[in-house]
């Protein structure tokens, strides 16, 4: 398998994308379909291969296969995330149950498509991803509500001095919370403004619930909880009175 970076022709490509699948037709296939829209791909067939070389600023977007032969998708993702990358990552994978969603989000990647999929949903999903990890304005003053706060300049949230280890999705949806504070949220609300589609596909849904379960464990831990779910309408981040 040829790992160099392909592309479709001379023009400056949309995105570089870095394919980590074992399965080579599906490979061909996928480059293919990537090369059409614009982006240059590059392929590996292992997950040490990945962690290996330790993709950088070369990429800009990781497509990562779940099951590979020798480390899964998600330790590989794991790895890279306590390595310091911060390259956005989508998973692709048959399992889609609400166990691996949970197991894909808390390894830190920002999106997971579940096979069997279409072309279209690949390529609509990498650019909403691109859009988000490439939305950079001024750097505005921490967001605070409370004791709680997100530093966009630092990339840093604490709750009451105390430093919160959030991946990069699960940082974004707690901005988003909290940008939002004490406005009841629904799901398709979260997903817009989080994931930057609003009807992409199944299990949507359950991603906001994976994620909004995986926020409370961390930031609820250290005071009151601040995440509250209203039935029938969604979420709000808010104090509490008692």
């Amino acid at each position: 398998m040829d790992s160099t970076i392909s592309g479709a022709d001379a023009r400056s490509p949309r995105a570089r994308i870095l394919l980590v699948e074992d399965d080579e037709p599906m490979v061909e296939l996928l480059e293919a379909a990537l090369r059409h829209e614009g982006y240059e791909t590059r392929a590996m067939l292992t997950g040490r291969e990945c962690v290996s070389a330790g993709p950088s600023a070369g990429c800009d977007l990781l497509l990562l296969d779940v099951a590979l032969p020798d480390l899964d998708g998600f330790e590989v993702c794991g790895r890279l995330r306590e390595a310091g990358c911060e390259l956005p990552v989508i998973f692709l994978t048959a399992r889609d149950s609400r166990a691996d969603l949970r197991t894909g989000f808390a390894r830190g990647c920002d999106d997971y498509l579940t096979k069997p999929f279409s072309l279209e949903e690949l390529t609509l999903r990498i650019a909403a991803v691109l859009r988000r990890s490439r939305r950079a304005g001024p750097a505005d003053r921490p967001l605070r509500h409370g004791g709680l706060a997100l530093d966009d300049r630092a990339h840093r949230v604490t709750r009451n001095g105390r430093e919160i280890a959030l991946s990069p999705t699960e940082y974004r949806m707690l901005r988003y919370l909290l940008r939002w504070s004490g406005q009841v949220l629904s799901k398709s609300q979260i997903i817009e403004g989080v994931w930057g589609h609003a009807d992409a596909g199944r299990g949507d849904g359950n991603l906001v619930e994976v994620h909004i379960s995986q926020l409370r464990k961390k930031v609820d831990v250290h005071g009151p909880a601040l995440i509250h779910t209203v039935r029938g309408f969604g979420y709000v981040l808010r104090t509490e009175e008692r």
